[in-house]
């Protein structure tokens, strides 16, 4: 019984396994049916997120062209103003010309001598002041570095004797051009010179020595002798010009080999800072009439030309400001008063704070008692703390 009865069951398993088996495979299509939609999906979410994404980048590439093409509309249309701006220049350079001819600045060796002669008369005469200024410089009291621009060389300054809030700036050692910025806070915010305006002068200036003064430029030229124009920067002309009655100039600061002449202002009026071969040792010092530029008295200092690095008139006493080859601590070492009212052991000695480089110009405001300094490339504002000279 119990053979033939397993023989009657075994057809039943297998029937049994067989259906098994068939459900077994009808779940494993469900599931890769289910994965294969699955991957259907995510390849369509795919294939829309890259066209997404092209279609972005395409706007994008789109924008910067767009962007691009006003650039360079922008740049025409500058260009064009740049060309409209010139075109302005040169006919008011032609409106100017119709103006009466400035003076000739041509060399007379005759009036030149006579000049010489003249001067030398004068030299070393006792002064007789025009103001009651009796001030000295006690002390740097404030520095201020402003920012840098141009040349490692060059000089700015305002108006000695106006009013005029006017940034005059000239950039480098030889040049016919100065910028002129509006205010002190259009110099100080931008660095390039689109804010300023620009003065072309009919005579190139040569070292940092010049100066503006009461509404006019007076400015060194170099053609054989050394000239001091004047032109007025209201109406663009030259007013006036003369010979320095100097002979066998040498440039009068041995650390600023450039300057031959430097103009300076003070409360007395305007002078000019010099040396000849006949002394070159020394530096010499004559005042100037700003109206017919004529000397009205030249002095022989005692303050060596050696190490000088700059100078500076303040109440008619001469202010030299020294330093080394190796630059250090600029400060004032020698002091000459034409007056006689202060002794040059006596004065205070003066030092700078410590900066960049060497100073290529020093400028004295005597309206604000502060200097205008050019410090390798770095404008700096130097407040003064004064005192009176019988106090020193």
């Amino acid at each position: 019984m119990g053979p033939w009865r397993c023989l009657l069951l075994l057809p039943l398993l297998a029937v049994a396994l067989r259906a098994q088996q068939q459900q077994f495979m009808e779940y494993v299509e469900r599931r890769l049916t289910l994965l294969e939609e699955r991957i259907s999906q995510w390849h369509d979410q795919s294939s829309r997120y890259s066209t997404e994404l092209r279609d972005f980048k395409n706007q994008v590439l789109g924008m910067l062209e767009t962007a691009e093409k006003e650039r360079e509309a922008m740049r025409s249309e500058a260009e064009s103003a740049a060309v409209r701006v010139d075109r302005l220049e040169r006919e008011v350079d032609y409106l100017e010309t119709q103006n009466p001819a400035p003076p000739c600045v041509e060399v007379d060796e005759t009036l030149m001598e006579k000049q010489v002669a003249t001067a030398k008369q004068r030299k070393n005469e006792k002064y007789t002041k025009l103001t009651d200024c009796r001030d000295t410089i006690a002390s740097v009291r404030a520095m201020k570095i402003l920012k840098r621009f141009g040349s490692t060389s060059g000089l700015w300054t305002k108006d000695a004797a106006g009013n005029s809030e006017k940034i005059y700036v000239f950039d480098g050692t030889a040049n016919d051009t100065v910028y002129v910025f509006p205010r002190m806070r259009e110099f100080t915010l931008f660095s390039a010179t689109r804010k300023a305006a620009r003065i072309k002068l009919p005579y190139p200036w040569v070292g940092t020595g010049h100066l503006v003064y009461d509404g006019h430029l007076y400015y060194i030229r170099q053609q054989g002798p050394f000239q001091v124009i004047k032109f007025n920067l209201a109406n663009k002309t030259v007013v006036d010009s003369s010979v320095f009655p100097a002979e066998e100039q040498i440039p009068v600061f041995g650390l600023s080999p450039f300057t031959y002449i430097e103009v300076a202002a003070d409360e007395e009026g305007l002078w000019a800072i010099y040396a000849t071969k006949e002394d070159e040792k020394n530096i010499c010092l004559a005042k100037l009439d700003p109206t017919s530029l004529d000397i009205e008295q030249m002095w022989d200092t005692p303050c060596p030309r050696e190490n000088a690095e700059g100078a500076f008139v303040v109440c008619g006493a001469l202010h030299v400001v020294y330093n080394t080859r190796l630059p250090s601590r600029s400060r004032v070492q020698c002091v000459f008063d034409v007056s006689g009212t202060l002794a040059p052991e006596d004065a205070s000695l003066v030092y700078f704070p410590k900066r960049y480089g060497s100073h290529s110009s020093m400028k004295y405001s005597p309206r604000e008692r502060q200097i205008y300094a050019w410090d390798d490339g770095y404008q700096i504002i130097y407040r003064m703390e004064m005192k009176k000279k019988l106090e020193v």
